[in-house]
């Protein structure tokens, strides 16, 4: 699927106040994506998806449900209807749970006339690395081969697609051909601090790579000039 490069970038407003967040994006005009994590969406509530939504922004709801097949289902129901187009769930919480929250999540759409939404399993979060991963969840598997079957089960679940670490792409989109997307956190652009991610990768790099889209936080939020941050991504991504 051809996007164009504001399509790719999806800006995370994690960190931010509700209010901040609904100022954002007058920040930055071109925004296309946003994405509302655990934080963000504690502070602000369901009314924070709502408010971005009549700004005109499509909202990736990173909550990672991860509970029994009936409230995941519920979850993704709830979500679906606020009018998020994608929405993570955890792959480990097994085939049935992620097949309830699939058929959910399409009973949804139809039924509120909302956009249908792309669940994205998450694998492994990009904040761990193989030594800790090991040594903390006592998971003798390597993550290079860990991953895929995550990825393997969702796909065989219905799941539209994966949430992994740029470095785990070009593996991943191997397996899985477009439409499955594979959305990356864990991108930082040339020369920024890596912060909490410990795998990383330039947008440029992740998208050859086959990535979907690329969720891209504090390298654009926290910029001096967070439209000319943007734009700097963007212009990487098209020239790549």
């Amino acid at each position: 699927m051809n996007r164009s490069a504001a399509d790719q970038i999806i800006v995370a407003l994690d960190g931010m106040a509700p209010e901040q967040a609904l100022a954002f994006p007058a920040a930055v005009p071109e925004l296309r994506w946003v994405k509302v994590g655990l934080e963000l969406f504690v502070a602000g509530g369901p009314a924070v998806v709502r408010q971005l939504r009549n700004q005109g922004k499509r909202v990736f709801l990173d909550l990672k449900f991860h509970d029994i097949p009936a409230t995941m289902a519920g979850a993704c129901r709830s979500a679906t209807r606020l009018g998020a187009e994608l929405i993570t769930v955890h792959a480990c919480a097994g085939h049935d749970a992620l097949a309830a929250a699939q058929a959910a999540a399409l009973e949804a759409s139809s039924d509120a006339s909302q956009p249908v939404p792309k669940l994205l399993a998450v694998t492994v979060l990009t904040s761990w690395e193989t030594k800790r991963f090991a040594a903390q969840l006592a998971i003798d598997e390597p993550l290079e081969s860990y991953v895929p079957r995550l990825a393997r089960l969702a796909a065989a679940a219905g799941i539209g697609g994966c949430v992994c670490s740029p470095l785990e792409v070009a593996a991943l989109r191997a397996a899985h051909p477009e439409p499955f997307a594979l959305v990356t956190p864990g991108i930082r652009p040339a020369g920024s601090a890596p912060g909490d991610q410990q795998r990383v990768l330039t947008p440029a790099q992740a998208r050859m790579a086959g990535a979907s889209q690329l969720v891209i936080g504090r390298p654009i939020t926290a910029a001096a000039d967070p439209r000319a941050a943007f734009a700097a991504c963007c212009r990487e991504l098209e020239t790549s």
